[in-house]
């Protein structure tokens, strides 16, 4: 490989770090995150249920969640072997990659470099949709701990501590999920580096720049923003 393509790696590995940055955890902008603003309705989603004692809605809700991650985990798993079968069949890609004007084609041993990678990429969003189904069955126990309206009325303290435990157990479990989904729409940005470097950097903003768009600027986060906020 050549320097580019280091250059255009650090660049990929950049973004990557400085987009969880800003769009994870805490806020670090005036403006903040779509990913940000759904942790506080988390709270609100648990808090109003304390004020019920009928949670079928709830328990269908992490049902939902749920099943969401471990769709994405199986997906990874499928990405994961279909990068495998890539590899075993290196020597028919070879011959095209060979023959494509457009590919700037730098031999057999960087193709299964990049390869791995990508296997990596996938083997990562794997590991943490996989850690954040398990976070949602933890969150799911927990809520499940949550006291009845009457006891809740009695000790409202105790009932918010208990609350705080599920929304600390959600916001992780999201956030690891998120991470995992990260890594999905990043590869894609990845796979211009089979092209070629410049295509690598190029493909890697774009998504960069859809996803930026989607956190702070997009219809879906000014539909749960309130008039006051950013």
């Amino acid at each position: 490989m050549t320097t580019l393509d280091y250059v255009a790696l650090l660049l990929f590995a950049i973004l990557w770090i400085g987009y969880s940055w800003l769009t994870s955890g805490e806020p670090v902008l005036p403006r903040r995150s779509l990913n940000q603003a759904m942790a506080e309705r988390r709270r609100q989603w648990i808090y109003n249920s304390l004020k019920r004692d009928l949670k079928m809605i709830d328990t269908q809700i992490m049902a939902g969640l749920q099943n969401g991650t471990a769709f994405f985990a199986s997906t990874s798993i499928f990405a994961i072997g279909g990068c495998f079968a890539l590899l075993g069949a290196t020597d028919q890609v070879d011959a095209v990659f060979r023959d494509l004007a457009f590919v700037e084609y730098s031999g057999r041993a960087a193709f299964e470099a990049k390869v791995v990678g990508l296997t990596a990429l996938f083997g990562y969003s794997f590991f943490k949709f996989g850690w954040s189904y398990r976070l949602f069955n933890y969150c799911t126990i927990l809520f499940g701990a949550l006291p009845m309206t009457q006891e809740t009325n009695s000790d409202r303290v105790a009932a918010e501590r208990a609350a705080d435990q599920v929304v600390r157990m959600n916001v992780i479990a999201a956030r690891h999920f998120n991470a995992g989904l990260r890594t999905i729409f990043l590869s894609i940005g990845y796979l211009g580096w089979f092209i070629g470097p410049y295509m690598f950097m190029a493909s890697t903003l774009f998504v960069i720049f859809v996803l930026i768009r989607r956190q702070f600027f997009s219809e879906a986060r000014r539909a749960i923003m309130d008039h006051a906020d950013n």
